[in-house]
């Protein structure tokens, strides 16, 4: 007589109550496993954003809005990779805040904001003398302060590093 062959099958044929443990302990270990996997409540997420800030000093809100911040903006939708223009303006002031797509360079970005300010110098007030723009690294939480140093007249470009 040959001996008889049990092949994994058979064995939980033969053993269901064996094979009903073993698949319960399988749902325990996955779900104790699923509570312990690291979830943050907000993943650490880079949001390419730069931001153009521009003061005409004396101007309204009303003419910053029609003579710098519509030019600007004509200028920097244009960008390839924008996904949302926002701009706030004040007393001689306009700020532009410019987010790209999660896949864009920030840095080859603020070079494509810069050519887009340089291309709408023409259109904008000749009462904006030596605006040079600058670029400087900040994180979110510095933003709103970012160009309270600048003298008037002055364009800031500034990207948000983090």
């Amino acid at each position: 007589m040959e001996p008889a062959r049990l092949n994994l099958s058979e064995l939980f044929i033969r053993r269901p109550v064996a094979t009903v443990l073993l698949a319960v302990a399988v749902v325990l270990c996955g779900l104790l496993a699923l509570a312990r996997l690291p979830v943050a409540p907000l993943p650490q997420v880079d949001y390419p954003a730069i931001q153009v800030s521009a003061n005409l000093p004396g101007a309204s809100p009303e003419s910053m809005a029609a003579t710098v911040a519509t030019p600007l903006e004509r200028a920097l939708g244009t960008i390839p990779g924008v996904t949302r223009i926002t701009s706030s303006d004040s007393q001689g002031s306009t700020r532009i805040h410019l987010e790209f797509s999660l896949a864009r360079n920030v840095d080859e970005a603020a070079r494509e904001v810069q050519a887009a300010i340089n291309a709408a110098r023409a259109q904008l007030p000749s009462g904006m003398p030596g605006m040079v723009p600058s670029a400087r690294s900040s994180g979110v939480a510095t933003v709103a302060a970012i160009d309270s140093g600048l003298a008037p007249g002055r364009l800031a470009v500034t990207w948000i590093a983090g």
